[in-house]
């Protein structure tokens, strides 16, 4: 084996670098929430939508914000703990998180109408997460993966075309006749196919070859957010009608680094390891509008109900990724092969509709449940081509990744429920209850066979189908004076199925995994 590395800095070739798209998996990251916000709501459930007053409402129901009588100010910080995990990456499994700040202003424009304008910070997604999995192959690789989609010879097929009598890094044509890089031959098919697929005799490049592994491991460090920065206007009609509409700004910052290896095999047995390692970021910013009513049909009665609507969030994103494998196994030209990659694309999140109830006991007990749905194989990645009459970037979407959305991805289900129970006007006590569905379907993969800018501009094979989310909740809540202190506590569970790579032959190593945080939340409030 020639012992010398092997640089790759434009992975673009003979494509447009304004053409880009993400894939479906490293997309759907951005999609859905954490439950967070102050520890009223966290300990609640979330399930305040239609008994409103409180700064989290904001992104839920924004019509909550005009239940406020009085302005008010808060902020919220919290712990938030990863189970079953070791440290990997510098990732510790505990951190320290800001959580939320905001306040509303409220002013009475008659003596039971009230107009309000609000703003608030809320973390949306903590990405902090450390997955890891390990498990037998039998007949597969990545590396197999790989050649698997040469034999297929061309785009049309779900493969590509090398050609073995240029002496050259070994690109994936469309088909024979084509000279154009194929979208179906990915960044992680470069490293596989140059640094350990292909021999190098003279000035020839002999054909491609692989091996199959017998084991793997792979672990991954998320780290990030998705900050939430919302803009409110919302009234107060007789105490009986209540709405509002955010806006809201959205500033995406996510890290990944992983690490997976695998055990490669041949005829003798132990064929040497081969080791992948993997940098993405993804950063950029998006805004969405939500609004919502909150009705008490009632005059006499505490019992209302509310209603929700929230557009797309209409991301523009750039992805960065710098991807080194290493080879000491036994086969291949080169010992060590890089590839990193800049891109910009945008991403379309689907359309989310809510309804809620919520009723008040005296002043003793307060009832609260929600529910929401949301499609999430509406999702659009979008092919960023060029820039519109107004200097804009235009954008198409990208209808390949698109199909591939609608197989993994399904419509999603959220319910909250929560009560609050004061056995003194000055203390309450809150439980909640939260449920998401599965977003991925159980058979769904990451299919690096279409011919798509995401497929061509990803360098990891790697997916994981996560399954539903429970969420437990219980809080506690104390107010002297002007000013409220309260706590929250949160268990968070979601298993999932982790895949290598898709299916394609008999054994692809899927293995359990699961998603399991505790949160501990503190909000201190002041009413003026």
């Amino acid at each position: 084996m020639i012992m010398k590395k092997l640089y790759m800095a434009a992975m673009a070739l003979a494509v447009s670098s304004l053409a880009a798209a993400q894939d479906t998996y490293e997309s759907g990251r951005l999609l859905g929430s954490d439950l967070n916000g102050t520890a009223r709501y966290v300990g609640m459930g979330g399930a305040m939508d239609a008994l409103g007053a409180d700064l989290s409402t904001i992104s839920s129901n924004p019509a909550g914000i005009g239940l406020f009588r009085h302005s008010t100010a808060s902020v919220s910080v919290g712990l938030v703990s990863m189970q079953d995990v070791q440290k990997f990456d510098g990732l510790s499994k505990t951190k320290l998180s800001f959580d939320q700040i905001g306040f509303v202003y409220s002013a009475r424009v008659s003596r039971k109408s009230f107009v309000n304008f609000a703003f608030n910070y809320h973390k949306s997604r903590n990405f902090n997460q450390i997955l890891s999995a390990a498990a037998g192959l039998s007949q597969s690789s990545s590396n197999d993966l790989s050649y698997h989609k040469a034999e297929r010879q061309s785009e049309n097929n779900g493969g590509w075309y090398w050609d073995n009598t240029l002496a050259e890094p070994t690109i994936g044509y469309v088909d024979q006749k084509s000279d154009l890089r194929a979208l179906t031959y990915s960044q992680a098919d470069w490293l596989n196919a140059n640094v350990l697929m292909k021999e190098q005799r003279g000035e020839k490049d002999w054909p491609l070859s692989s091996n199959y592994a017998d084991a793997y491991a792979f672990d991954r460090a998320h780290r990030g957010w998705i900050n939430d920065f919302d803009f409110n206007i919302s009234g107060n009609s007789n105490d009986r009608f209540y709405w509002g509409v955010t806006i809201g700004l959205h500033d995406v910052n996510y890290r990944g680094n992983s690490t997976y290896a695998e055990s490669l095999i041949d005829s003798q047995g132990d064929a040497g390891t081969v080791t992948y390692n993997d940098e993405r970021k993804i950063t950029g910013t998006g805004f969405d509008i939500k609004a919502g009513v909150i009705i008490r049909p009632v005059e006499a009665s505490p019992f209302r109900f509310g209603l929700t609507i929230a557009t797309p969030t209409w991301y523009n994103l750039k992805s960065q990724n710098n991807t080194t494998m290493y080879n000491d196994s036994y086969y291949g030209a080169y010992n060590d092969g890089n590839v990193h990659e800049t891109y910009d694309f945008k991403y379309y999140t689907p359309w989310k509709f809510g309804v809620s109830l919520g009723h008040t006991v005296g002043r003793m007990v307060a009832l609260g449940l929600g529910y929401e749905y949301s499609d999430y194989g509406a999702a659009q990645n979008r092919v960023n081509n060029g820039t519109d009459y107004y200097g804009n970037t235009a954008s198409t979407t990208d209808q390949p990744m698109k199909r591939n959305t609608e197989n993994a991805l399904k419509g999603v289900h959220t319910v909250k429920a929560g009560v609050e129970l004061k056995p003194d006007p000055a203390l309450a006590v809150r439980f909640g209850y939260n449920f998401v569905s599965a977003a991925y379907d159980k058979n769904g993969i990451r299919d690096m066979t279409i011919p798509s800018y995401g497929v061509m501009y990803a360098s990891t094979n790697d997916y994981t189908n996560w399954k539903a989310t429970h969420r437990l909740t219980c809080g506690i809540g104390y107010k002297f004076s002007n000013i409220s202190l309260d706590a929250a506590y949160q268990y968070s569970a979601t298993k999932g199925d982790f895949h290598p790579f898709q299916p394609y032959a008999n054994d692809m190593g899927a293995v359990e995994v699961a998603n399991k945080r505790h949160q501990v939340l503190l909000t201190l409030g002041y009413t003026f």
